[in-house]
């Protein structure tokens, strides 16, 4: 099982608790999250690669891994991806130099897996 693999299975897993226990409030948010990343005024993809910046800026591990994943399931180059994630090393700056590695890890990963 990959490192991509292993991180989907967990987030699935711990999602479905979350459902589970969680109330209104927090059902609605995770309603919310899936409906904004939808075709809209700004494709998906575009989209994506927004939350993808925002997720390496913040240097949420997980954010980035699932905005990866997506991004690959949205057709995103290989171009599309570095000059993305070359947008959120200007605005991060340097401390986001360990998750743009682990980004490229995962991407890797992702292409591996075609």
């Amino acid at each position: 099982m990959t490192s991509v693999d292993e991180f989907k299975k967990e987030r699935e897993r711990l999602n479905e608790i979350v459902l589970e226990k969680g109330g209104t409030n927090i059902k609605r948010f995770f309603s919310l999250d899936g409906k904004v990343y939808e075709n809209g005024a700004l494709p998906a993809k575009t989209k994506e690669l927004l939350g993808l910046v925002a997720s390496m800026v913040l240097r949420c591990d997980d954010c980035i891994n699932y905005h990866l994943i997506q991004c690959k399931k949205e057709q995103v180059s290989d171009a599309e991806l570095e000059e993305t994630l070359s947008v959120a090393l200007i605005v991060g700056g340097s401390i986001v130099i360990p998750h743009l590695r682990r980004a490229f890890g995962i991407w890797e990963e992702l292409r591996s897996a075609e």
